[in-house]
């Protein structure tokens, strides 16, 4: 359950704090003020995409904090941070996090719905993966889609593998003109970055053999050396110790400093000596960076991909020139994978046929309560078997899901029938049936409302309301009567504050439910008729809370 969400400079949002309650909690306000924000916080917060423009106006980075509570009364703190250059770092307990561990628990924590998302109902491909997550199918689906990947990938060397003897002779020379340019060249790992360096070295020769000449004349070979020097500091130091004792630790490193200063002047004379200042030498290293150039421009970027290149095509002239011999193996492996994915294919195909049954009794028994109780709902899966080529990564079915919202109509495809209404009842109704039972789980919804309003409006208000008792309920509406159902009620606002776009969160008390809930139902003119409609519709559903309640609690005894 969502306790706590905390938002910093996050779009319009400069700074938030929100606690939400257990059961149904609404989020209101004018269209523009923010509402829709908060939702997307939560999804960035779940591994969500995160973007640059996310990040509020002159700002370096924003914040989004969670708390969540379990059943059990743990906590887990979930925080992530997105950079104005859109990197972002994510947290869970205070310990670094990837995204997908973010959206791993965002399955045990949030479900969300979010605006317009009743929409993807229209596709048929979205239908299939809805009747698995009802089921609890998406472990053997995802059996299923990694199966077709190997199916994918030996079907795909096997093609490779039967090219005719003019492509295969065609390919075969240009793996040979490619690979011989790299394999002449023969490039080592990081030899343009040696390169580069020994450059540097012969453009300064001059200055490199010159400043080592004066060191080491400084320290060894001049009237005024250093190390010849020394010997009198040393002379003193001792004469300094045997006076104050804490001179004698210097006097003990003596042998140990004298050593170090004639390696560094020996080194310095040798690597002045070594030094090959020629043009020539210059030359050869240019011309071979020039080379390493020219190959990374054709099969790198880098140094490294030119290698792997090489090896891949090594590889790949390997392969072909076998073709013929791994053919027959080739066969094989693609049988067994063929095999392998069609026995869990048809696993998943009759475990999803024996729960769209079930599916379609418990949703319209779920649209019932939302009215739509005469609805007739039936998933439909292709008559004949599919033929290999239509079979994927969802398995072997194809599904659609038929309705008829009016008794005496056909059952005809989602899509075709249903209004924007009837279409926003539906999704709720498909995605409070996936929710399961998985009691104290936040259950958000963006703007489930769209289409719907007065009668219909009150019955969607009443199922978010009993939804409440199950799990947390999180909701945006614009219409009073959802709003009204609510056990705590927020208002997001808009102002403008020094010349910047603020928005603001306001839990709202009795009194502001009641201004807040007439706004609603009178818009920009709220008289007092507005007010005492406001209240009777509070009080309505105050008393229709209870009554359910008293109803559950006769119906357990």
């Amino acid at each position: 359950m969502l306790r706590l969400l905390r938002i910093r400079n996050l779009a319009v949002i400069e700074a938030v704090e929100v606690e939400f309650e257990t059961g149904f909690n609404v989020l209101t306000g004018e269209t523009g003020a923010g509402k829709s924000i908060l939702v997307e916080a939560v999804g960035l917060l779940l591994g969500g995409r995160a973007t640059a423009d996310l990040v509020r106006t002159g700002e370096s980075q924003a914040s989004i904090e969670a708390l969540f509570e379990g059943l059990d009364g743990s906590e887990l703190v979930i925080r992530r941070d997105i950079g104005s250059q859109g990197r972002s770092r994510s947290f869970v307990n205070g310990v670094l996090a990837t995204a997908t561990a973010l959206r791993d628990l965002s399955d045990q924590l949030v479900e969300l719905h979010g605006q317009h998302e009743h929409q993807a109902l229209l596709d048929p491909a979205a239908h299939l993966p809805l009747l698995d997550e009802y089921a609890h199918l998406e472990p053997l689906a995802e059996r299923v889609s990694l199966a077709w990947q190997r199916v994918r990938t030996a079907r795909e060397q096997l093609d490779r593998s039967r090219m005719d003897q003019g492509e295969k002779s065609a390919r075969l020379d240009l793996i040979a003109f490619q690979l011989g340019e790299i394999e002449k060249a023969a490039p080592r790992p990081c030899e343009d970055e040696e390169l580069f360096a020994t450059k540097q070295v012969l453009a300064n020769a001059e200055r490199l053999r010159r400043l080592c000449e004066e060191s080491y004349a400084t320290l060894y070979d001049s009237d005024q050396a250093v190390l010849a020097g020394l010997g009198g500091v040393w002379k003193r130091v001792g004469e300094l110790a045997t006076i104050d004792p804490q001179f004698a630790s210097y006097l003990e490193a003596r042998d140990g400093i004298k050593s170090q200063l004639e390696d560094l002047a020996f080194f310095l004379r040798d690597y002045a000596a070594g030094i090959d200042a020629s043009s020539a030498r210059l030359q050869q290293v240019e011309d071979r960076l020039a080379l390493l150039e020219r190959l990374k421009r054709k099969y790198g970027p880098t140094l490294q991909e030119v290698l792997d290149r090489g090896a891949a095509l090594a590889r790949e002239r390997e392969l072909l020139s076998s073709a013929t011999e791994q053919a027959e193996d080739l066969r094989r492996e693609l049988d067994a994978a063929t095999g392998a994915y069609l026995g869990i294919a048809c696993q998943l195909s009759d475990a999803r046929k024996a729960a769209a049954v079930a599916f379609a009794a418990a949703l319209e028994d779920g649209l019932a309560e939302l009215a739509m109780a005469r609805t007739r709902f039936e998933v439909r899966f292709n008559r004949t078997e599919l033929p290999p080529e239509l079979w994927g990564e969802r398995g072997i079915d194809q599904a659609e899901f038929f309705v008829s919202p009016n008794p005496g109509e056909d059952l005809r495809p989602l899509a075709r029938i249903v209004s924007g209404g009837e279409l926003s009842r539906v999704m709720l109704a498909l995605k409070t049936l996936a929710a399961g039972s998985q009691m104290g789980k936040t259950l958000i919804f963006d703007e489930v409302d769209a289409g719907i309003g007065g009668r219909v409006a009150d019955v969607v208000g009443a199922r978010l309301s009993e939804l409440g008792a199950r799990f947390q309920v999180l909701c945006i509406t614009h219409l009073p009567q959802i709003a009204a159902r609510a056990s705590t009620q927020f208002r997001i606002e808009k102002e403008v504050r020094r010349a910047r776009t603020v928005t603001s969160v306001d839990r709202l008390d009795e009194t502001s439910r009641v201004e807040e809930i007439a706004r609603m139902i009178g818009g920009a003119v709220v008289t007092d008729t507005v007010r005492a409609s406001a209240r009777e519709m509070l009080g309505f559903s105050a008393a229709n809370s209870a009554t359910r309640r008293d109803s559950r609690r006769a119906a357990r005894t």
